[in-house]
């Protein structure tokens, strides 16, 4: 594939991921340029959801680049959170939402981040920008993605843009937001045929400040309890995870959707966790009372304290 750019967001990709990366094919082609949406992991239930909604087939999945690979990144920029081969590929561009860390080109790009809620937010954006029209099947994928980025426009991290994408993207699309919003990341809360390890790589990113890396996982559901059954497998797999991959700290976010709260399995330096929130971890554990954005509310807490 060498001789197509190739389009992907992080690896355990979320909604937004796999959304972005397609819309972003979408509005290339409407540029006359040669891209190919990929993936770097499966797809999770949310995810297929919005896609049988659709009647599309995921994105293919690849496991690496070979040196030279011309690449468009979507929804992250740090190395660690993308393809293996990726020091070696030739980035194009960025489209992203997050904070920018250890990026590093030997040649200029195009690079779009804005402190949106949503990646897809920033692709309508321009769309618009652009003069495109926007049809149903790229307006359900940028409304899927945001939906489940700033959870039904609820999370922290929401933004008048993101709002206001929603709000149009609705009314191209032809539907309620609430309804299929509600609908859709209800699909993405059942947790119940996962297994640990399973669980700890729906939605995992790798993160670091010089010489501390440290994990920050994350899933939703409707109730705590029913994830917290597993507990004792899941300590037992995020420690074989720390050992395996040299993490000073692993964070595992139980977000309950309903309540817009998170209870945190906590293993490693838990001295940082709890400086940083200032709370005790007991029994590996911490409840975290109005935290849903791992962006906005934990990770850049964590930083500060390193």
């Amino acid at each position: 594939m060498e001789d197509i750019t190739l389009i992907f967001g992080h690896k355990n990709p979320d909604t937004d991921s796999i959304c972005s990366s397609m819309v972003h094919e979408i509005l290339d082609k409407k540029n006359g340029w040669k891209t190919k949406a990929v993936r770097l992991g499966n797809v999770n239930k949310e995810t297929q959801y919005v896609l049988d909604y659709l009647g599309l087939e995921a994105p293919e999945l690849i496991e690496s680049v070979k040196e030279g690979q011309t690449v468009l990144l979507v929804d992250h920029n740090e190395f660690a959170q993308s393809v293996n081969g990726i020091e070696k590929a030739k980035i194009l561009g960025v489209t992203d939402h997050h904070r920018i860390s250890n990026f590093e080109t030997t040649e200029p790009l195009y690079y779009t981040a804005k402190p949106y809620g949503c990646t897809s937010t920033i692709l309508f954006e321009e769309f618009k920008q652009l003069g495109h029209e926007i049809e149903r099947k790229e307006a359900i994928l940028m409304l899927s993605a945001i939906i489940s980025d700033t959870l039904l426009l609820k999370s922290p991290t929401t933004t008048e843009h993101d709002k206001k994408a929603c709000e149009e993207l609705a009314k191209i699309a032809g539907i309620d937001i609430n309804t299929y919003g509600l609908d859709m990341l209800k699909v993405g809360t059942d947790l119940s045929d996962f297994s640990a390890e399973e669980l700890i790589n729906i939605d995992s990113k790798e993160l670091s400040k010089e010489s501390f890396k440290f994990q920050v996982a994350q899933v939703n559901t409707a109730c705590i309890d029913d994830v917290l059954k597993n507990k004792e497998e899941i300590e037992k797999v995020i420690a074989d995870f720390i050992n395996a991959n040299g993490s000073k700290l692993f964070v595992f976010l139980i977000t309950d959707i309903i309540n817009s709260n998170s209870q945190a399995i906590v293993l490693g330096d838990t001295t940082v966790f709890e400086k940083a929130f200032n709370k005790t971890v007991e029994n590996n554990m911490a409840f975290l009372e109005g935290v849903v954005s791992r962006k906005k509310q934990v990770v850049p807490v964590i930083l500060n304290v390193l």
